[in-house]
């Protein structure tokens, strides 16, 4: 299933080994979308696989997601993977002790409480607080989507250039400027057992481009998950099943696979 970005899927026909170092998206990579991000539910089967990747890449694998390493504990416990959550603010090796969260500041929790005020309206809009950064959440009303990105741009102009607007799958956030996927992996790589590897991202969202173009300029495999559409990924995977597929397959590989372009 892995192909050119800007082709269809086929079967798979070349899984990885190390040294290849492994980084992972969650939602929307490895679970399915929700209308709401605390209704996904991780199976006893992905859990597994992805403690079987870990041991097959000697501890080169790391979760790396938008929410908080909190809320990604919650979803895979008991598992602790390594971890980069809220686009990289937060940081963990496999082993470490828990990421403190920042607190939210004054500027930002003023703002959320504005653009709360501003969609009041649209009852399915969900405002997420998450230490430095605020997520607002349009999946289950859509038809907001236009007020959400307006009052989304008024407090990102009210708290300025510490701030920039980050585009997902139904959602718009404001994270500080230094947050990046791109930024995590790269912090990843520069310690053991990341180290001298081979890096592989996997993601579905616009949120993932930082990281996809950092993997390609360190020589890697970036492989994006979903529709075609433009991206720096290199390759493509149709959707959650073809990516666990694809998984199954480095967890389970010989020494004689490699990874594929």
């Amino acid at each position: 299933m892995l192909q050119p970005a800007d082709s269809a899927p086929d079967p798979v026909v070349a899984a990885a080994l190390p040294p290849v170092a492994l980084f992972l998206d969650i939602d929307g990579t490895l679970l399915n979308l929700a209308p709401h991000p605390d209704a996904v539910v991780v199976d006893d089967d992905l859990r597994q696989l992805l403690d079987g990747l870990d041991r097959r890449l000697g501890g080169a694998f790391a979760l790396v997601s938008g929410r908080a390493l909190a809320d990604i504990d919650r979803l895979f416990a008991p598992r602790r993977f390594a971890a980069a959550g809220l686009h990289g603010l937060e940081w963990r090796l496999k082993g470490a002790g828990d990421a403190v969260l920042l607190a939210m500041p004054r500027e930002l929790r003023t703002q959320s409480v504005e653009i709360a005020n501003r969609l009041a309206a649209f009852q399915g809009v969900l405002i997420e607080r998450k230490g430095p950064a605020v997520a607002v959440h349009y999946r289950r009303a859509p038809e907001a989507e236009a007020h959400v990105y307006l009052a989304a741009q008024e407090a990102l102009a009210a708290l300025g250039p510490g701030y920039r607007l980050l585009e997902g799958h139904a959602v718009v956030e404001l994270i500080p400027t230094s947050a990046s996927k791109g930024a995590a992996v790269r912090h990843f790589m520069a310690a053991a057992p990341f180290m001298g590897r081979q890096p592989v991202f996997v993601g579905d969202d616009v949120t993932d481009e930082s990281a996809f173009a950092a993997v390609n300029e360190l020589g890697g495999l970036s492989v994006r998950v979903g529709p075609e559409i433009p991206t720096a990924a290199q390759k493509r995977l149709a959707d959650v099943a073809a990516v666990r597929s694809w998984l199954a397959e480095i967890a389970g590989a010989g020494e004689e696979k490699r990874v594929s372009p």
